[in-house]
């Protein structure tokens, strides 16, 4: 059987007239077939049905929700967070104001549902974690990345943590047990109710000043609109899965290098500039044959800038030691043409302040984890599920 068809033919399948059938053709959404052997020019049944398809899909909002999935038009309303005009808010609250001095643990409440509840006041969870989990962490962590340790042992120690009401308010006291939790999993100590960001820098031998350092960091961290991790979080939540899987749905997202990995992945630059006799020789070692678009710079939500990244490497500037990681950030913001955004100032503050190689992404991990409980509890407080259709444009079977 012939699988191409006429002009008239495809115009009827996707129901337009001759001149709009030509008129796909010269925008490149229809190709003629390329062996003619007659005048006439003929089309690829397959390629017309599926044009066909996206037609009719986009009568439906289909092009407009493809859009939507990257860096696109909103797709879910939340009352949680908001970045526009290049600023991000928790629930009407500038986060770089929030910065100067609330703690993680305030703005997880905050973000939960803004009454003024301290639900890691009522959070008992010190003995979550036994001397004998603690060794089994210690082994995993040996050979495994911290956040995926985590995310492995998240559901198996959250067995631990008492049961609370099914109710908005039992989840969150749930919740805060849960981030306390996390927090042992990923710094390999026993919980407790010592502020998160405390718990920390004793962890990484921090002093004060770093200590304040970690808590703004947490703060500008706990929640970014309908990030990939969010994302992932709201789809398993909306299947009523428990909160501890869908944190661990959610520090899987986190994982990998283009979310949460990626102040990793601009550490590894920084310290190959800063190894190099010069850091112009150190910076072009490293971008020679990889993609400049390099993770740690720029941010399709902030055309001027991050504002988390800025607020943070403002406070670094006023430290000596960092003169020289600011000046790569500097010079390898000029190369590209786009300033350094909240990746690279992680990834800068481990290097100044010698914390571990994965500074970064835990401090990204347990902030985020604040923004997943309130996300999931708004994804099952409005119900449904989520479920985005699929446009197939693949082979057809002719007919």
């Amino acid at each position: 059987m012939n699988k191409d068809l006429s002009a008239s033919e495809a115009a009827r399948i996707l129901g337009v007239s001759l001149a709009t059938l030509y008129s796909y053709v010269s925008r490149g959404m229809l190709t003629p077939s390329s062996a003619q052997a007659e005048r006439r020019k003929r089309y690829p049944h397959d390629e017309v049905l599926r044009l066909a398809a996206r037609k009719a899909d986009g009568k439906r909002g289909g092009h407009q929700v493809a859009a939507a999935m990257n860096w696109g038009t909103p797709v879910l309303e939340t009352r949680i967070s908001r970045i526009a005009d290049g600023r991000l808010h928790y629930r009407g609250h500038d986060v770089l104001t929030l910065a100067d001095g609330a703690t993680l643990e305030q703005v997880a409440c905050l973000l939960w549902d803004d009454g003024g509840h301290d639900y890691f006041a009522a959070a008992a969870v010190q003995a979550a974690l036994p001397a004998h989990a603690l060794a089994s962490i210690a082994a995993i962590l040996s050979s495994m990345p911290p956040l995926e340790a985590a995310m492995c042992m998240l559901p198996v120690h959250a067995q631990a943590i008492p049961a609370q009401a099914d109710d908005a308010h039992g989840r969150f006291v749930a919740g805060a047990a849960l981030m306390r939790l996390l927090a042992g999993l990923l710094l390999k100590r026993a919980p407790d109710a010592a502020p998160l960001h405390l718990q920390i820098a004793q962890a990484w031998q921090a002093d004060a000043a770093q200590a304040d350092w970690i808590r703004a960091a947490l703060v500008l961290l706990a929640d970014h609109e309908l990030n990939a991790s969010t994302f992932t979080v709201r789809c398993v939540a909306a299947t009523g899965a428990g909160l501890a899987a869908t944190l661990s749905a959610g520090l899987a997202a986190l994982s990998g290098p283009q979310h949460g990995g990626g102040s990793t992945l601009i550490r590894a630059m920084l310290e190959v500039a800063l190894a190099s006799d010069s850091l112009e020789d150190g910076i072009a070692a490293w971008f020679d044959g990889r993609d400049p678009a390099l993770f740690g710079f720029s941010h399709p939500l902030y055309p001027q800038g991050d504002p988390r990244g800025a607020y943070l490497l403002e406070r670094m500037a006023q430290w000596p030691q960092a003169r020289a990681v600011l000046e790569i950030g500097v010079r390898v913001a000029t190369r590209l043409g786009m300033p350094a955004n909240a990746d690279y100032a992680l990834a800068a503050m481990g290097i100044v302040c010698g914390w571990p190689p994965a500074a970064g992404e835990i401090l990204f991990a347990l902030a985020r984890s604040a923004g997943w409980i309130a996300q999931a509890a708004e994804q099952i407080a409005d119900g449904g599920m989520i479920r985005p259709r699929a446009r197939y444009v693949g082979k057809y079977q002719v007919e």
